[in-house]
């Protein structure tokens, strides 16, 4: 029997350090990586208007462009960007071939179960944009018609009547309208092509971030902002989960941007205001 029950606590105590072990198999993985390396990979994008965008010497530029640098700084690492579609990046299958994801991802419960959100950097309110030549004046009008979205962001769960802001302090979300069929696209700014063919040809509206569509209207595109914010949402950096090593020196990295003035420099350098409170 003392034989048996040796082999019991043997078998129970190699189980517990194989989950122990388990556990803690990637913490510090993606760290030692980035340190040794000597190499941050982030991903952004190319056409996410002062988010990220490609300036016109074709180099990656934008808020989070000047963000993601400074954390590299902090990290004594140099950056390097890749440009996957943001249906890749928040999917979480990233294999390694990034580090850090920027693109302002909102903190849902859904996706925590992925990622580690280390830092809010931005609120931003995401609105609807109609054509110049619409009729629509006020969300309600955009009742039953054809509303276009970027995949994989909160603005197509609020088309799609699915948002659950359980974001710190999230208020309630008011639905104001129900369209009548939802397009999702790669990019806010492939639904923009679409919508600016004409007013109904292809898309009745587009919802997205104001700073994107302000950045369009800008650029020339013939759209107009509707009046009152759809809601406000927070804006993260984004790590995958099990590494909570480089989840704090990123975190470390942003707060001291915070906390020395910059992240609000660059607030309003890229979009004219200070958005790194909650407004």
């Amino acid at each position: 029997m003392n034989k048996l029950m040796n082999t019991i606590v043997a078998a129970a105590s190699l189980t517990t350090a194989m989950v122990a072990l388990t556990g803690t198999s990637n913490a510090g993985e993606v760290l030692d990586r980035v340190l040794s390396t000597k190499t941050l990979m982030v991903a952004v994008g190319t056409d996410w208007g002062p988010i990220s965008h490609l300036n016109k010497d074709k180099e990656l530029d934008g808020y989070d462009v000047d963000i993601a640098k400074d954390i590299a700084k902090s990290l004594g690492v140099e950056v390097k960007f890749v440009t996957p579609g943001w249906d890749i990046i928040t999917a979480g299958k990233w294999q390694g071939r990034w580090d850090l994801a920027m693109g302002q991802m909102t903190p849902t419960k859904a996706r925590s179960q992925v990622f580690d959100f280390p830092a809010v950097y931005i609120w931003g309110p995401i609105i609807a944009v109609a054509h110049k030549d619409s009729k629509a004046t006020k969300l309600p009008d955009l009742e039953g018609k054809m509303v276009g979205v970027a995949a994989g962001t909160a603005a197509e769960s609020y088309a799609n009547h699915k948002l659950e802001p359980d974001w710190v302090n999230a208020a309630p979300v008011q639905y104001q309208f129900k369209p009548g069929q939802v397009k999702a696209y790669t990019s806010t700014n492939i639904a923009f092509d679409d919508l600016r063919l004409g007013d109904g040809v292809r898309l009745d509206a587009v919802l997205t971030d104001d700073s994107i569509a302000r950045d369009a209207i800008k650029a020339g595109y013939p759209l107009k902002m509707l009046e009152q914010a759809l809601f406000s949402s927070p804006g993260a950096a984004a790590v995958l989960r099990g590494d909570k090593e480089f989840s704090a020196k990123i975190a470390s990295a942003i707060k001291a941007l915070q906390d020395n003035g910059t992240l609000a420099k660059l607030s309003i350098k890229w979009y004219g205001a200070d958005l790194t409170v909650e407004q």
